[in-house]
């Protein structure tokens, strides 16, 4: 099947006033053989108002054809993993470290899942591909009941995770701050396959570019993934 990742930058100052905001959207295949996926269509939109106003979007085209095991997160947090992806590509490693985290989620249920009790997934330091750190505090699920996506009954999946610490390094851009994120995750009871998700994450750090005095700055984002339709 192929879906159709979409997620939405906000860039604000700390008074809550909007400086600029990005589209990311990707179309994203899985079930290939050998259990991989592969990433095509990835574009970037650069916005300036609240509104759904951009200009035409930037095509990232290195991430075309884009495969690798859905499996594979280990490598997946090491600098090879993005070998050929420029310096700058921290939209695609997070289209691909987001995806990852909706499909892991989704395979808690249903045997780790019990109705309305929080069941922790993770936490401690991951390694953000040569580019900093990112500490999750505590990861939780629950599973909070069934909705209808689609046609199909699901099982309703919401995930917290807050106080989380990050920190990158990346050339002329270093970010040190806190991240907090949380979404849901609808699961076809009778495929197991994802039909809906969102990610919410509000991102609050110092940003030092170059030689510029740092700054605080606040990132919120939103996405939606979703299964595209077969024509």
């Amino acid at each position: 099947g192929t879906w159709r990742f979409v997620c939405d930058y906000y860039n604000l100052d700390v008074r809550g006033n909007l400086t600029g905001r990005q589209r990311v959207s990707a179309q994203y295949t899985r079930g290939l053989p050998e259990g991989k996926v592969r990433w095509n269509d990835v574009t970037i939109a650069d916005g300036k108002e609240w509104a759904d106003v951009f200009p035409a979007p930037r095509k990232r085209e290195f991430m075309n054809g884009f495969t690798y095991a859905v499996t594979s997160m280990d490598s997946m947090l090491q600098a090879e993993f993005f070998k050929g992806f420029p310096p700058d590509a921290h939209y695609e490693r997070n289209l691909v470290w987001d995806t990852h985290m909706f499909e892991w989620f989704a395979s808690f249920y249903p045997d780790k899942l019990t109705l309305n009790v929080p069941y922790h997934a993770t936490s401690g330091e991951a390694p953000l591909a040569g580019v900093g750190t990112f500490t999750n505090h505590d990861v939780q699920l629950t599973l909070v009941g069934t909705s209808d996506r689609g046609g199909e009954k699901c099982a309703l999946i919401e995930y917290t995770a807050f106080f989380n610490k990050l920190n990158v390094a990346a050339p002329g851009l270093s970010l040190i701050g806190r991240s907090h994120y949380w979404g849901q995750i609808w699961v076809s009871m009778s495929t197991r396959q994802i039909k809906y998700a969102t990610l919410f994450e509000d991102v609050l750090g110092d940003l030092k570019l170059g030689s510029q005095q740092s700054t605080v700055m606040n990132v919120f984002r939103k996405g939606v993934f979703e299964p595209v339709a077969v024509q």
